[in-house]
């Protein structure tokens, strides 16, 4: 019999790594915001209720329009400063090629 108790029994699992992502949205406005996230469907419901980055807030509803797995977080703000510096005709030539590189700058 043991006299242990079930949380002291219980090993602790180390939590898998966050995924991350780069993901662009379209606005109402058809304006493009670009950002990075470890959760995308939270992310666009929160741009979405208003809750979300300061330059959807008026701009909603946003839809989803491209996102792409990132290694990590690093990865992930890296990509996401480098998508920003595009101009929007390049984010929508970027986003309509699949496997497309980002233009050297």
């Amino acid at each position: 019999m043991c006299h242990g108790t079930a949380a002291g029994r219980l090993r602790r699992v180390k939590a898998a790594p966050r995924r991350w992502f780069v993901y662009v949205v379209r606005c109402r406005d058809g304006s493009l915001y670009t950002g990075a996230t470890n959760d995308v469907p939270r992310r666009v419901a929160a741009h979405n209720a208003g809750t979300g980055a300061r330059y959807t807030r008026a701009r909603g509803p946003v839809e989803l329009v491209w996102k792409r797995r990132a290694v990590d977080k690093s990865a992930a703000l890296s990509f996401e400063a480098r998508l920003k510096r595009l101009t929007r005709d390049e984010k929508l030539r970027f986003i309509a090629t699949p496997r497309a590189r980002l233009p050297a700058r």
